[in-house]
C-alpha cells in the first residue's frame, strides 16, 4: 500500500501519517514496555504465585488479560511460539486466577521502573497519557485479541504503572497487527520465526529456547523459505528475503497509521520521546544487554 493511499482511518487534519513517524511510536513502545519479560522482579512476584518456571509464567503473565483462556487460545494469539511451549502453561490458572496475575504484573513494573529510578515529571506523566489515551480509545480492536485485552483491564492506580499498561495496549495492537501481515505474506509460525533471526534482528539460540520448535520443524520451516528464495542453501538471508521481512514492516506499519491517527504525526513523535526515559533507565541498567531486535521479542 503506498503512502497516499492509506485509508482515511490513517489520516490526520494535516493528511496522512508519516510510516517513519509511526515506526517511531511503535520502537517506542515496544521498547518501554520490553523490560517486563526480562526483570528479576517478574520472577520474584511469579514465586510468590506458586510458579517457578519462566516459561509457564511469562506465558501467564502475558496473556492474564485474556481471563482464563485454555493453553490453545494462548497458542493462537501469540503466534510464533510451537504448541509443545505454551502447552507448559497448563495449570497455571490453578496456580492462581488470571487477575492475580495481572495485579502480579503491574507489581513486578512498578517495582522495577523504580528500581532503575525512571524518572517521569508529573507534567511529563499527565502529557503522556493526553496523548496515549485517546490512541487507545479510538483504536480498532477487531481482530486485535491480545490489545483488545489489555484495553479491558482497569488501569492501575500507580500513575507510572497505568501510563505502562497504555503502553502495553499500544504494543500488542501492533503486534497484532503484525500477525495479519505475516499470515498475509504467507509466514507460519516457525517460517517467520527462522526469518527473523535470519535477518539477526533476534538471536536464534534465543528464540529456538523459548519458542520450542524442534530441529525437524526448524529445518523444515528453513527449507520453506530456501525455496522463496528468502534463504540461500546455507540459511543465510538473501536480498530478496530482506526485502520481504522490510517489505513485512512496512504493511504492519500501514497497519498502525490508523492507530495513531488521533494525535497525528507530531503527537506520535512527542509521545515517543515522553516515553523515553522508560526505555533509558532500562539500558543504563543492563537489562537489554542479552538481546536485541526488541520489537518482535515479546
Amino acid at each position: 500500500m503506498h503512502l497516499d493511499a492509506l485509508p482515511d482511518s490513517a489520516r490526520t487534519g494535516d493528511g496522512p501519517m508519516d510510516l517513519n513517524a509511526v515506526r517511531d511510536a511503535s520502537r517506542a513502545v515496544s521498547a518501554a514496555h520490553l523490560f517486563i519479560y526480562l526483570v528479576p522482579e517478574t520472577a520474584e512476584e511469579a514465586a510468590e504465585l506458586g510458579v517457578t518456571d519462566r516459561g509457564p509464567a511469562y506465558l501467564a503473565f502475558r496473556s492474564a488479560a485474556m481471563g482464563a483462556v485454555p493453553w490453545q487460545v494462548t497458542l493462537a494469539a501469540f503466534y510464533n511460539f510451537s504448541p509443545r511451549a505454551v502447552r507448559a502453561m497448563a495449570g497455571v490458572w490453578d496456580a492462581a486466577p488470571p487477575e492475580r496475575w495481572q495485579a502480579a504484573r503491574f507489581l513486578a513494573a512498578g517495582r522495577a521502573m523504580r528500581r532503575v529510578d525512571v524518572h517521569l515529571t508529573d507534567d511529563h506523566l499527565a502529557e503522556a497519557r493526553s496523548l496515549i489515551d485517546p490512541v487507545v480509545a479510538g483504536a480498532d480492536y477487531a481482530g486485535k485479541v491480545l490489545a483488545a485485552a489489555n484495553a479491558s483491564v482497569a488501569l492501575p492506580p500507580d500513575p507510572l504503572v497505568a501510563l505502562w499498561q497504555q503502553i502495553t495496549v499500544a504494543r500488542e495492537w501492533r503486534g497484532d497487527a503484525h500477525l495479519v501481515v505475516l499470515a498475509d505474506n504467507g509466514l507460519g509460525p516457525c517460517d517467520c520465526l527462522v526469518l527473523h533471526t535470519a535477518t539477526g534482528r533476534l538471536p536464534t539460540a534465543l528464540a529456538r529456547a523459548t519458542r520450542q520448535w524442534d530441529d525437524e520443524e526448524w529445518s523444515a520451516a528453513t527449507a520453506r523459505l530456501v525455496a522463496r528464495g528468502w534463504l540461500d542453501s546455507n540459511g543465510a538471508v538473501t536480498d530478496a528475503g530482506s526485502a520481504a521481512r522490510e517489505r513485512i514492516e512496512v504493511e504492519t506499519d500501514e497497519h498502525c497509521a490508523a492507530l495513531w491517527a488521533p494525535i497525528g504525526n507530531a503527537g506520535a513523535r512527542r509521545f515517543a520521546s515522553l516515553i523515553a526515559p522508560i526505555t533509558n533507565a532500562f539500558t543504563a541498567a543492563g537489562t537489554f544487554q542479552a538481546v536485541h531486535g526488541q520489537s518482535d521479542l515479546a
